[in-house]
């Protein structure tokens, strides 16, 4: 599985940090940036290059986008075709939408998640499958309705 990392210049040190610590665990990583830390870019930038990564292989990929508040890189990568992200602020948090929702990028909030948290809240993300039960699965057809 490729797990694409993109991040402005707020989430640019969590991105990093991320980056080096899945690479350990063995993930393959797609870096979409920023490469350097960037004082002027723009987190759609990033946020959205990662989201056209994972809807082009969505069964082969994952996504994980960070800036500042978390909420402007969950919007933009929201608006990718076929991209359900979620904000999590807690392992908890990940699980249920993973499980309950099958996000497929993962949106974090550098200004207020430490990086011991992140980890915690990205392998959660990583590792727990999406439910499949019929009620999630006709939520995500109302999702994808309004997509059209």
């Amino acid at each position: 599985m490729v797990i694409y990392l993109g991040a402005d210049h707020r989430g640019f040190a969590l991105k990093e940090r991320l980056k080096a610590a899945l690479k350990e665990e063995g993930y393959e990583i797609a870096d979409e940036g920023a490469a350097a830390l960037a004082p002027d870019d723009d987190y759609p930038d990033y946020a959205g290059a990662v989201a056209r990564g994972v809807a082009s292989a969505p069964d082969l990929s994952r996504g994980i986008v960070v800036c500042g508040s978390g909420i402007g890189a969950d919007i933009a990568a929201n608006k990718v075709s076929g991209v359900r992200a979620g904000l999590a602020a807690s392992p908890d948090q990940a699980y249920q939408g993973r499980h309950d929702d099958d996000i497929n990028v993962l949106a974090l909030a550098a200004d207020f998640t430490d990086e011991a948290a992140a980890l915690k809240i990205a392998k959660v993300f990583l590792t727990t499958p999406f439910d499949g039960g019929e009620r999630y699965a006709r939520r995500l057809r109302k999702i994808a309705g309004l997509e059209a």
